[in-house]
């Protein structure tokens, strides 16, 4: 008996530990950011990084607007993209679809979320980028390589569609089956009880799904990094070239150790796409919590 309490006693303090130990890396890491990022603000201030559009580390320029502007871009147009279709792909699967296309759906999404994003980089370069260069651009009168901002927003949209849909089908799934047959009772058609009673009742859940879209859309590197151009400036067109805060770490942190500063500043790059993530992940949770309390 004294054995198995200080067997239990032991393992109970040991898993405490290990626990103990994974949160605390998400201080370490971003203490290591933050302490790696302090020489940069030596030879420049906060305001000058965040609003000068001209990045040029071998003159020591470090101005992440152009760069800002570019990650905003892609992550927004991203998510006007996916979430309209994951949204009615979400009420297809658990208010229209029939039992057995939907068991077959559901491991699908599943599987597509696991997906590397290098694959969805590859497929884009292959597919996206040729069809951008000789149809869309041409359609709009605007020349274009195929790398830009409209190529790298629609391969991060489908790389959300899981994510959202996932979260948008667990938060429909979770409306009382009363409300519904509270609405079709009164001579409710199936969709305006989808707008007026699921979406209404599910509006945090579905809040909370873009949040940790746009989390996962906002730092998203390798597949945005091999379609979105890699250029640092203010694109004029969706069309055109542009860089983000992800794909700028990769594809520059080679270079680093010829220019002064250059690592200081992409540690502060990595500081600041490390804190929005975080902040709209944490966001997206908190607001999922408090959707689930109201129904329990």
């Amino acid at each position: 008996m004294n054995k198995r309490i200080v067997r239990e006693f032991i393992g109970t303090k040991l898993m405490l530990c290990i626990t103990t130990i994974i949160s605390f890396l998400f201080f370490i890491i971003f203490f290591v950011l933050l302490f790696r990022s302090l020489p940069l603000f030596s030879e420049t201030t906060l305001p000058e990084i965040l609003f000068s559009t001209f990045w040029n580390p071998e003159k020591g320029s470090f101005g992440l607007a152009g760069i800002l502007l570019g990650t905003i871009l892609v992550t927004c147009i991203s998510l006007l993209i996916a979430i309209p279709i994951s949204l009615l792909s979400a009420i297809y699967i658990t208010e229209y679809a029939h039992e057995k296309v939907r068991r077959i759906l559901r491991p699908f999404l599943d599987v597509l979320a696991g997906v590397p994003s290098v694959v969805f980089g590859l497929c884009a370069f292959i597919v996206i980028v040729p069809f951008t260069r000789d149809v869309l651009a041409p359609f709009f009168g605007v020349p274009s390589t195929g790398l830009s901002v409209f190529s790298a927003s629609l391969v991060l949209a489908v790389m959300v569609f899981p994510i959202i849909i996932s979260l948008c089908v667990e938060a429909f799934s979770a409306i009382p089956i009363e409300l519904k047959e509270a609405s079709l009772s009164v001579g409710a058609t199936r969709w305006e009880t989808v707008k007026k009673v699921i979406f209404n009742a599910s509006r945090p859940s579905i809040i909370s799904a873009v949040l940790l879209g746009f989390g996962r859309a906002f730092g998203e590197t390798i597949a945005v990094n091999m379609v979105v151009g890699g250029l640092p400036k203010i694109p004029a067109t969706l069309f055109d070239p542009a860089q983000t805060l992800a794909s700028l770490i990769a594809s520059a942190y080679g270079e680093l150790m010829s220019v002064p500063l250059y690592e200081s500043a992409l540690m502060f790059v990595a500081l600041l796409l490390f804190v929005v993530v975080v902040g709209f992940n944490i966001l997206g949770a908190w607001v999922l919590h408090r959707s689930k309390q109201r129904y329990s």
